[in-house]
């Protein structure tokens, strides 16, 4: 199977930035790509952003198109998400997630990380 670690989040003022990082291990060679969702209390599961290991191809969800870049080391098996101009609404538990393409589904996830808390003051 596959196991996924996040890391990054924490306390961040209105308009700032942050990196969340993913780091991949176990059967990682069978994974198209990794995919990040948000949840906040009384909501369900948000996506945010993928991107594909082989090509890089990436998509965004609307809510974060233009302040949101997702890359990934390969190498490393390591994913990254920053997120820019941040907002109250981006306040949130951040999972990373591993699958076998660009869904912009939960259930369409194979393997999903810990969370990590994010949280935008105002």
């Amino acid at each position: 199977q596959v196991q996924l670690v996040e890391s990054g989040g924490g306390l961040v003022q209105a308009g700032g930035s942050l990196r969340l990082s993913c780091v991949a291990s176990g059967r990682t060679f069978s994974t198209y790509a990794v995919g990040w969702f948000r949840q906040a209390p009384g909501k369900e599961r948000e996506f945010v952003a993928a991107i594909s290991w082989s090509s890089g191809s990436t998509s965004f969800a609307d809510s974060v198109k233009g302040r949101c870049t997702i890359s990934r080391d390969n190498a490393k098996d390591t994913v990254y998400l920053r997120l820019n101009s941040l907002k109250p609404e981006d306040t949130a538990v951040y999972y990373c997630a591993a699958g076998g393409g660009l869904y912009t589904q939960a259930y369409e996830y194979d393997y999903w990380g810990q969370g990590t808390q994010v949280t935008v003051s105002s």
